[in-house]
């Protein structure tokens, strides 16, 4: 049986064009303790938070195995929860309704275009205490092919979108995850220069694939146990995401996970 811990991330300064404010995401780990009563009001046999992981973006700028040599520097039976592409009213609000049921915080990399469709969404991760990254103003999956002026300008407009929504710029953390994973090295040099961290993953549930909810549990938690920590790559906007994740709460508990925040500056 494996523990391991939901991770939070928190950002510190980082003077740049695009971060002149004190930035501060959290990243959710799960340890192997259990939230107290006191930890989740309501809940008291919630998975909850037991830690904060502080990371910078300057000495870490790019994380995640599946494309990059290193992740977050988690200790053994570490998981931290990343969702993309929301907001989505009804799916992301379900997601929200079923961290806060077991008092646990998450990443969310938000596309711009649904920032400014449904700002109340944004504003509602930022509320319940989620790191707010972003992924693009419209989700191109061809970064890697696209004229870097062109990537540069979904990536600019990514963030003032979603900063919008936010009316606080200091809420959006400088964490960027690239549409489809897709590495290019124009996109990461500009990422690199702007000061904002390039998000990978360490696995994937396949839960933007037409799978049944079962089995984006099932691969969640099996790749999961294969890696033994790291970044789980989840999406918002999926109806079968929502099905997925109160299993994937409660296997995390039963096997041993509870969960924490983290931030970026210290490590």
């Amino acid at each position: 049986m494996i523990g391991s811990v939901l991770m939070g991330v928190r950002t510190r300064h980082v003077r740049t064009r695009q971060w002149t404010a004190l930035c501060f995401g959290v990243l959710t780990c799960i340890t192997a303790q259990i939230a107290s009563a006191a930890d989740c009001p309501g809940h008291p046999d919630a998975l909850g938070t037991s830690r904060t992981l502080v990371v910078d973006p300057r000495e870490h700028p790019r994380i995640g195995t599946m494309q990059y040599a290193e992740t977050l520097p988690l200790r053994d039976h570490e998981v931290v929860l990343t969702f993309d592409d929301g907001p989505l009213p009804r799916n992301s609000s379900q997601v929200l309704d079923i961290l806060a049921s077991q008092c646990v915080k998450a990443t969310f990399f938000t596309i711009g275009r649904m920032a400014q469709a449904y700002p109340e969404g944004v504003r509602k991760l930022r509320d319940a205490g989620h790191s707010i990254g972003t992924h693009t103003q419209d989700h191109p999956l061809g970064m890697k092919r696209m004229p870097v002026e062109r990537a540069r300008q979904e990536i600019d407009d990514g963030i003032a979108s979603v900063k919008a929504a936010l009316g606080d710029d200091g809420a959006l953390a400088p964490f960027f995850r690239i549409p489809g994973l897709s590495r290019a090295d124009g996109v990461e040099d500009y990422l690199a220069s702007e000061g904002i961290q390039i998000w990978s993953a360490d696995f994937l549930a396949d839960d933007w694939r037409h799978i049944s909810s079962s089995r984006v549990y099932d691969n969640a938690m099996k790749r999961l146990e294969d890696k033994g920590r790291g970044i789980l790559l989840l999406h918002d906007i999926q109806a079968r995401t929502v099905a997925a994740l109160p299993r994937i709460l409660h296997a995390l508990k039963a096997r041993g996970y509870s969960h924490r925040p983290c931030g970026a500056g210290d490590v």
